[in-house]
């Protein structure tokens, strides 16, 4: 029983007419739920939350909704929008770069939609998101994303069907404005990112540079609580001698990583030597070539990923390492 559900009752979790209750309708949409408010606040544990909230409010509605999908789609959209509003006022007094948490599997999945899925839960598609209103964002995630109809759409951004239409042709605009053109597929990301670790392994500076786009850039998310980079570094030679300087270090302190699927797309999670959460690496590649490279750093964000790792402890030990161990 999950947190959500812990605080039904027994009427709350009887069968209701269909022969199924509450609770089975709602685990069976919570991975729809998830997923919906994730990509509108980029957050983890707030989609969590958001999804809790609606279940909070479908267990104390008086009578069963004609549709459930429809009203708690509609129900965690709005959580969702609410939510977005206060945090946008938040992430303008972030210290430093704000990436979303990393998501390293989505629990929803749709076979016929899967390429859309794993683009809208990018990294670099969660932050052309953040430009939009909140209500773009919306009525672009459950239109453009997940296949809502408009109908749909109008009930759960509380908008009329013609606005949600305009609404739809301003948010695809953006967001067609900030993506690339050339999106590489699947096995060409996989190809790049097991030569890129290679690379980063051995302190490859070559090897590192020829995968890289000449304006590649790495950036790092620490919200001022970690050891980060002061600003992001840019240009595909300056990238690749600073990881080719720097990570190989990380195994002298007994940092490992294993690659692994992040927001869909190719990264790795690094860990002390007691398992512990260091990092998210996340690959942005396309026209053949790795054009971001973002890390996720900030403690805050890597708690549901495992337990988070001493960060500064790890920087200390790294400086008390001599530059010619490597």
């Amino acid at each position: 029983m999950t947190a959500g559900t812990a605080g039904a009752t027994t009427a709350e979790h009887a069968p209701e007419r269909g022969g199924t209750s509450r609770t089975d309708d709602f685990e069976e949409l919570r991975p729809l739920l998830f997923s919906i408010a994730y990509r509108l606040l980029g957050s983890v544990s707030e989609a969590e939350d958001a999804v809790q909230e609606t279940w909070l409010r479908f267990a104390a509605t008086p009578t069963r909704p004609r549709s459930v999908r429809a009203f708690l789609s509609t129900t965690v959209t709005r959580i969702a929008i609410d939510v977005l509003r206060s945090a946008r006022v938040r992430r303008e007094a972030y210290v430093g770069p704000w990436f979303p948490e990393p998501l390293l599997a989505d629990p929803y999945e749709d076979p016929e939609r899967s390429a859309e899925l794993a683009d809208s839960v990018s990294m670099a598609a969660l932050l052309l998101l953040e430009r939009l209103s909140p209500a773009e964002r919306a009525v672009f995630v459950l239109r453009e994303v997940f296949d809502f109809g408009f109908p749909e759409v109008a009930a759960a951004v509380g908008r009329s069907e013609a606005a949600c239409r305009q609404l739809a042709v301003r948010a695809r605009r953006h967001m067609a404005d900030g993506r690339p053109r050339f999106e590489a597929p699947r096995e060409e990301r996989e190809e790049l990112a097991a030569r890129f670790f290679g690379a980063l392994r051995e302190g490859d500076v070559t090897g590192l540079r020829d995968l890289l786009a000449t304006d590649a850039s790495v950036v790092g998310d620490g919200g001022g609580k970690t050891p980060q980079l002061a600003r992001a570094v840019i240009g595909g030679g300056k990238v690749a001698r600073l990881l080719a300087a720097f990570f190989p270090r990380l195994a002298h302190a007994d940092v490992t990583y294993e690659r692994t699927e992040v927001n869909g797309q190719e990264g790795a999670v690094f860990r002390d030597r007691d398992g512990k959460v260091l990092q998210v690496m996340a690959l942005d590649v396309h026209d053949g070539r790795i054009h971001a490279i973002r890390i996720v750093l900030n403690p805050d964000k890597l708690g549901h990923v495992g337990p988070v790792a001493d960060a500064w402890a790890i920087h200390h030990e790294l400086r008390r390492t001599p530059r010619d161990a490597d």
